[in-house]
Parts: structure tokens; C-alpha cells; sequence
């Protein structure tokens, strides 16, 4: 579960170049633009990440003209990720590094509207035996390098688009958005894409499992790939029967023999040997054969490994700063 809002350590301060008034702070693996003198090296604050959306009270007005979301923003050349707020506004209490104070503060995540085209009649929530689809930045959690350390792992751009899952457990199919099960018919996109790649047909050979990826194109978000109508791109084949994902190489070939198009692999079998800012600089880039920055990049190693820091599956996302800083959701 993502922490909106949590008790963090500032773990560096430092000027920036021609401004008299703020600093810059690292928190997590973040960067953070703050008021000079506000905050120590080793204090503890609030740090709340991009994305939540703040509610409407007197503390948090200077946000309304973002309608109280935190988003990315550079100030003196200096790119800022979330907001440092003193302890003093929460109740008063015992709190320790890494508490979770999303509740407390009445803090919500933004999340982008459905596109029209996967919006429907809701069928039911997202199936239980099947994990959401859902990635944690590499900024919020900078100690997950270490558990990449010299494992072999692959790199996929993220597809700017609308996470879709296709699902069969027992001969019960489910076309879902991030959370729901939506109701099959003719004018829904996702079931199109069931249809257009014979999924049915799929799912009864194999069985019970469930096939996530991506659904971009026209209508959907910006349409950054440039796509004509709408496609969906893979990036998990998932065993229900093993509550496994497949690995890497597995993927690829089903992929391959059921004619699914995966994410683009922007590399495979590399050696993980990276800091925070090379990760940062792989992120950038744009969707070929546009000018459009590309969301950032997803990285995994090349067999499932368990994390003990995420309690699941090692996986993380890093987003392309550029994107953020032009209106990227």
C-alpha cells in the first residue's frame, strides 16, 4: 500500500544556486523544494508524495489552484517531488519514522479519470485471486537498489495508457479496469481487445489465469504512442492456479505463441549495477516515433524474486521526471 503521507527523516539539505529563500532537501530518494531554515539535516517531518490531493482546509489553501494536488514542479531550475510539512499539524501523539499518515491528514490519491472508451456498467470488484496491477517508485522506496544488486533483470518502457486485466477462474471471464469488473459489451474497449486477441480461446487451453497489460491508443490518455484506434500491451502473465507470475522468458513465449504484443523491452539479461540517478537518466527518453516523453521505465529481474522490503514481488517503476513536468499523469 502506497503512503501518501508518511514520517520521514530529511536525510540532506542543501542550497540551490541563485535562491535566497529555499533550499533542498532529500528525503527518501526524493528531492524537495522547502522554505531555507524551515527544516535540519536529521529532523523528521510529514512528507507527502506527489499525487495526493490535499483536503480543503485553511493549512492547505495555497494548493488550490492545483485543486489541492501535489504535483511535480521545478523552482530555480530545482525539480521538486512532494511537500515537507512540520509534525505540529498532525494531533498530538508518538510518531516514528516511516508512520503512515495518509488517514490522519484526510489525504487522497489522485487518480486519473477512466477513459470513456473502458468505462462501462461495473460487473463487480477486481478479482481477489489476482494481484491489481500497481508498481512502487524507486523514489519512494531507494533501498530496493540494494535488493536489485547483480541480479540479471529486464527494463520495459511504461506505456502512458489504462491498466487492463483479462481473467478466467473456472471458465469465468473478466475483462477489469485498475479496480472494477465491468459487465462484456459491444462498445466497451477492453472486451473489444478480449475479442480482437481470441482470449476466450486462450484462457481454454491454458486455463486459470490472467493475462495484464496496458490499453493505449485513441481516447485514451494523450495517445503519447501516436496509435491509430486502440491496442493492449502485456506486461504480466499470471498463474492463478500457482499464484505465480510467469518469469520473464515464459512470458515472452506465450506471448509469442498466443500473438499478444508485450510492452517494448528496452533491455533483457543486463546485470543490475545502477544508482538512483543512472535509473533516473534511463527513464527519460521518448515513445518511438514521436516526439512524446515516454512515462519512465519498469524494472524486474529476469526470474520472480521476492522482496523482503516490498513483501512481494521485486518490481519497480521509475518515472521520466520530463514527463511529470509536462503534464504527465
Amino acid at each position: 500500500m502506497r503512503k501518501l503521507a508518511s514520517i520521514q527523516k530529511i536525510l540532506e539539505i542543501k542550497p540551490i544556486n541563485g535562491a535566497d529563500s529555499i533550499e533542498v532537501a532529500t528525503i527518501l530518494g526524493w528531492k524537495v523544494v522547502v522554505k531555507k531554515g524551515g527544516f535540519n539535516e536529521g529532523d523528521s517531518c510529514i512528507y507527502c508524495e506527489i499525487d495526493s490531493v490535499m483536503p480543503h482546509k485553511s493549512e492547505f489553501e495555497f494548493l488550490k489552484s492545483s485543486n489541492y494536488r501535489i504535483k511535480t514542479c521545478k523552482l530555480r531550475r530545482q525539480i521538486s517531488q512532494g511537500i515537507c510539512f512540520p509534525l505540529s499539524i498532525l494531533p498530538v501523539g508518538d510518531y516514528i519514522v516511516g508512520d503512515d499518515v495518509t488517514d490522519i491528514l484526510e489525504i487522497t490519491k489522485y487518480d486519473p479519470p477512466i477513459p470513456a472508451q473502458l468505462a462501462g456498467d461495473t460487473r463487480g470488484v477486481f478479482p481477489s485471486n489476482v494481484p491489481k496491477t500497481d508498481e512502487t517508485r524507486i523514489q519512494a522506496s531507494p533501498d530496493l537498489i540494494d535488493e536489485f544488486i547483480g541480479k540479471r533483470c529486464y527494463i520495459s518502457e511504461k506505456i502512458d495508457g489504462s491498466s487492463g486485466t483479462f481473467a478466467n477462474y473456472g471458465g469465468d471471464y473478466q475483462a477489469c479496469t485498475r479496480n472494477l469488473s465491468l459487465k462484456e459489451t459491444d462498445t466497451n474497449t477492453l472486451w473489444k481487445l478480449f475479442h480482437k486477441y481470441k482470449v476466450s480461446d486462450i484462457f481454454k487451453e491454458v486455463g486459470n489465469f490472467a493475462i495484464q497489460g496496458e490499453v493505449a491508443g485513441e481516447g485514451i490518455q494523450k495517445n503519447r504512442l501516436k496509435l491509430r484506434g486502440q491496442d493492449f500491451f502485456v506486461f504480466n502473465v499470471y498463474d492463478i492456479d500457482k499464484s505465480s507470475y510467469l518469469p520473464f522468458d515464459e512470458m515472452i513465449a506465450f506471448c509469442d505463441l498466443y500473438h499478444l504484443t508485450t510492452v517494448p523491452i528496452l533491455e533483457s539479461n543486463i546485470v543490475f549495477d545502477f544508482s538512483l540517478e543512472d535509473l533516473l537518466l534511463k527513464a527519460k527518453g521518448s515513445y518511438k516515433g514521436t516526439q512524446n516523453r515516454r512515462e519512465g521505465i519498469v524494472i524486474r529481474p529476469m526470474v520472480e524474486t521476492y522482496s523482503d522490503i516490498l513483501c512481494g514481488r521485486l518490481s519497480v517503476k521509475v518515472i521520466n521526471n520530463d514527463f511529470l513536468l509536462k503534464g504527465g499523469e
